[in-house]
């Protein structure tokens, strides 16, 4: 059971990769992103989605962190 497991999961890897390759070489046009009165360089699509993929990857758990924290000192009994 355990191979197949692993097997499966070697399987969901590939797939996973294969995606995003695809991803990557379908979205080669090159955009300018405006922020904030701020041009970012001359990107691909899929370089500024990744990037904002994983970005909110890491913003997201830390918010997350931040209240479940603040949430925990609100229940602290005070002593």
């Amino acid at each position: 059971m355990s191979n197949l497991k692993r097997l499966l999961l070697g399987v969901f890897f590939l797939l996973l990769v294969l995606a995003i390759l695809v991803f990557v070489l379908e979205n080669q046009q090159s955009v300018s992103l405006l922020f904030l009165g701020g041009v970012g360089p001359q990107l691909p699509v899929s370089v500024v989605t990744l990037a904002a993929l994983l970005i909110g990857m890491v913003i997201g758990p830390l918010i997350g962190l931040f209240i479940g924290r603040a949430a925990r000192a609100r229940r602290k009994p005070m002593i």
